[in-house]
Order: C-alpha cells, then sequence, then structure tokens
C-alpha cells in the first residue's frame, strides 16, 4: 500500500515538483540559478542557512541522513519550505548572492521581497553542494526535477583554488576524514587516497572533490528517471544558451525564456573562469595531478587530457 504523498504549502501555493540545481563545486550552477530566478512564476533560493545547515550535515556525515530515514527527508523539507517562505523577516535573512541573482544589488536599502508572492507557481533551490543530498532531496519531494551542470574538472579546480570558503573544507578542523571514511564529500574513497591526504597539494585534494560529485552524479543519471534528471554541460550554457533555455523549457514544462542565459556566461572569456581557463590558470604541475587523479572521470565525460592530443 502506498504512502499518502506529503503536502508542503508555502505563501498559499502549493509545493510541487520543485527544482533542484546539482553540481561539484564552481561547475557552473550559479548561472542556470540566476536565469531561472529571473524567469517569470519561479521562487528560486541559494545559500540560505537553514538549507546550507541541513545539507552540510548530510554532505559531511552521511550516516545522519541514513540513519534518521524519514526524518532526514522531513528536516530537509522544512528547511527548504522555511527558505521559499517570502516575508519581511525572510527576506531580511537572504544572503548577497541570492539577492544579487535577483537583481537586487543596492547597499544598505532594505532586504524586500525578490518575487511576488501570488506570482510563485514553482519552487527552486540551487544551493551550494546539494549534490550530496540528492537521495534525501528526493525522498522529501518524490516529484521533485533535478537539473545537474557538468564542467571540465580542470576548470572547475581552478575556480576552487582561488576560492577560500572552498579551501576551507581542507583546513585541520574541518576535513573531517579521522571520523567519516570513506569521504563521499572530500572525495577520499580508499585507504591509499586516505593515508595521501594530508600531505597531498590542494589540487589534487581539489581534483578529488570533483572526482567524487561527478562520480555522484553518474550514480544519480542511473538512479533516476529521465523525467526528473536533466544533465547540462557548462560548455554548451557558454556556446548556445539559448538552447540550453530551449531544453531546460521543454524538460521543466515551464517558460525559460531563451534570452536570460545569453550573456550570463560570455562565450570566449577567460578572467571570469570561462571555457578552458585552465590553461592559463593551472601550472604544469598542478595540471598534472588534476588529471591523474580524474583523467579516468574526464575522458568518460568527453574532455580531451594532454596525453590524448
Amino acid at each position: 500500500m502506498s504512502s499518502t504523498p506529503h503536502i508542503l504549502v508555502v505563501n498559499g501555493t502549493k509545493v510541487r515538483r520543485p527544482v533542484f540545481i546539482l553540481g561539484a563545486p564552481h561547475s557552473g550552477v550559479e548561472p542556470l540559478a540566476r536565469a531561472m530566478k529571473r524567469s517569470p512564476g519561479f521562487h528560486l533560493t541559494t545559500g540560505r542557512h537553514g538549507v546550507l545547515r541541513v545539507t552540510y550535515a548530510f554532505a559531511r556525515q552521511p550516516a545522519i541522513a541514513s540513519e534518521r530515514g524519514k526524518g532526514a527527508a522531513r528536516v530537509l523539507r522544512d528547511a527548504c519550505a522555511e527558505a521559499w517562505l517570502v516575508s519581511a523577516r525572510a527576506c531580511a535573512e537572504c544572503p548577497d548572492e541570492c539577492r544579487d541573482m535577483a537583481g537586487l544589488t543596492s547597499p544598505g536599502e532594505p532586504a524586500g521581497p525578490c518575487v511576488d508572492p501570488g506570482r510563485i507557481a514553482r519552487f527552486a533551490d540551487a544551493s551550494p553542494d546539494l549534490i550530496y543530498s540528492a537521495d534525501v532531496l528526493l525522498d522529501a519531494f518524490p516529484d521533485a526535477q533535478l537539473v545537474q551542470v557538468i564542467r571540465d574538472g580542470r576548470d572547475a579546480v581552478a575556480d576552487m583554488l582561488a576560492d577560500e570558503r572552498c579551501l576551507a573544507w581542507f583546513k585541520p578542523g574541518l576535513a573531517n576524514l579521522d571520523t567519516v571514511f570513506p569521504n563521499p564529500f572530500l572525495g577520499v574513497e580508499d585507504h591509499t587516497e586516505r593515508s595521501r591526504w594530508p600531505a597531498a597539494a590542494t589540487a589534487v585534494k581539489c581534483a578529488l572533490r570533483w572526482r567524487g560529485s561527478v562520480r555522484l552524479s553518474a550514480r544519480l543519471r542511473l538512479q533516476v528517471p529521465a523525467e526528473q534528471l536533466l544533465t547540462v554541460r557548462y560548455e554548451d550554457l557558454v556556446a548556445a544558451p539559448r538552447r540550453v533555455a530551449a531544453d531546460l523549457s521543454e524538460y521543466l514544462d515551464a517558460a525559460i525564456p531563451r534570452t536570460v542565459l545569453s550573456g550570463l556566461v560570455p562565450a570566449g572569456t577567460r578572467d571570469d573562469g570561462g571555457v578552458g581557463a585552465w590553461r592559463e590558470r593551472l601550472t604544469p604541475r598542478q595540471l598534472a595531478q588534476v588529471e591523474k587523479v580524474a583523467g579516468t572521470e574526464l575522458r568518460r565525460l568527453g574532455y580531451r587530457l594532454g596525453s590524448d592530443r
């Protein structure tokens, strides 16, 4: 006998087919989230404290989610519902990056709503590292639609190396390999990697995180029905944003304006982490380290290595 679906209502709107955007760090989730946030009918949030607190707890200690069972789904569902709430108090807690996605960048002004509650038809979230909570998300929202973004791991690592918040997870006080092993969040899967990790170069640690995340993405593709998972390549966001917007609109059965992605990821740029930026941003040693750690996954995803040329 099937269980009765959970009914969640936020600001008077029933939550149906919420959208979650997933990807490895610096894989291109942000431009896709920005486009969706600016599309009619969508209320997308990112980086809300309640969601981050729950998802990072599950990401860094997966046993918490597995031991809690349905309780984990309830906790995550409640966190998302709180994040999606539109009110003076809720909007005041919205992080700068979320407001920036909506085009609300005036400093010093009171935090007002980024969306009219009466016009919300769909809810979405693109908080960092949701990929590690994908199973719990689907338990919490069985009708959820997932969008995962894949990017050349060398470009992702180049951006990770310049992101202090991303590198902070490698600090001794935060790296939890002594209590969680294997460690999906850090991408450490075997005892050889575990023994080498403390002395490993930062580029190696970043490559492990990217590799672990894309392996999760690959497993997700095998487990989730096609109508609930769309994979988008970052490189396509750059080269063919209108086609990506059309594919996204068809998948979500919702209007994502074809112009909304154009210009969000300027083609041919290198200063902002464009396609192929790793050629200038990674040293030869770093490149060799990344390709050694993640070469199999890079090839599987269609990215050519230096040794392939």
